[in-house]
């Protein structure tokens, strides 16, 4: 009975070591840190860190051999921070060499260590590795503030602008005019589409029927023989010609009755006498033609 209670104790142990061992191991996977990968530590000494974490990157030449172990304040020498990293083994680090904070663009800082040709001496195990400010960090910092400064009292005086603007009792019957000429602009493009789905087609239809008529007459022109049209024309021109020529002299009767006036008078003479000859033949036929059916007699006088 004994026995069996102590082997269930020895379980529960045994199982509670594997849990934290798994829990200690995956925080710090988490973390960036292998347990079972071997790593050389070197401290770094800083100033100023710039917000630098535990588990940061840490990069040579762009690229990454390791990561910040652990970070902690040298109370024995105020003002300066030193920075635990942890390297590849096979990480050698020249003499000469600095390691150097970068700003990221999301605000993250990483370690760079910025290696020598230094090929005879290097640091060892534990050494301290001097540790530099990047320079474009403060020099941009430094270079933003005196802009900032000069940017505040025109953001004051915009946002003094802004709420004057908005206090203004215009606005609101500015906003309803601007929905107002939103909604007309709505009507007027669901007026222009039904314009566009209905009367365009139909438009044109039209057009391309009066297109087609036109090559049509198009066509029945190049058949035409305008040569011999123009041929025609100038030999009626040319007989016109003659014709008003010949009216306008005096060898014919055409000629005479247009240009020579006494022979228009002799000829309406002419024309008087035989009318009243007519009408005294119409008023007293016995004159001219006398018929008898018992001879011949004497006219009377």
């Amino acid at each position: 009975m004994i026995e069996s209670k102590f082997t269930k104790e020895v379980r529960i142990g045994i199982v509670g070591i594997v849990s934290l061992f798994i829990l200690v191991y995956g925080m710090n996977y988490l973390k960036g840190i292998n347990l079972f990968k071997p790593s050389s530590y070197f401290y770094v000494k800083y100033t100023n860190i710039y917000g630098l974490t535990v588990s940061s990157p840490v990069y040579a030449d762009g690229y990454k051999i390791g990561l910040v172990h652990d970070v902690h304040y040298d109370y024995n020498n105020p003002g300066n921070v030193v920075v635990v990293v942890e390297l590849d083994t096979h990480t050698r680090i020249p003499k000469g060499s600095w390691a150097e904070l970068e700003t990221e663009m999301l605000g993250s800082v990483k370690m760079n260590l910025m290696l020598v040709n230094n090929p005879r001496e290097s640091y060892a195990i534990g050494d301290t590795i001097p540790g530099k400010e990047n320079k474009s960090m403060t020099a941009g910092v430094s270079a933003l503030l005196p802009q900032v400064e000069q940017m505040l009292p025109k953001l004051d005086s915009i946002l003094t602008s802004l709420n004057r603007i908005l206090g203004d009792e215009n606005i609101p019957a500015t906003l309803q005019s601007i929905r107002n000429t939103t909604a007309n602009l709505e009507v007027s493009t669901a007026q222009l589409n039904t314009l566009m789905r209905r009367d365009i087609p139909q438009l044109t239809t039209k057009m391309n029927t009066i297109g087609d008529n036109f090559i049509t007459i198009s066509n029945k022109l190049k058949r035409i023989d305008l040569d011999a049209t123009f041929s025609k024309i100038d030999s009626t021109l040319y007989n016109v010609k003659i014709v008003t020529e010949k009216l306008n002299r005096k060898d014919n009767t055409l000629g005479l009755l247009l240009n020579d006036p006494d022979f228009y008078n002799k000829l309406n003479a002419t024309a008087g006498n035989a009318a009243s000859l007519l009408e005294d033949l119409q008023a007293h036929p016995k004159r001219y033609v006398h018929f008898s059916l018992f001879g011949r007699k004497n006219k009377t006088k």
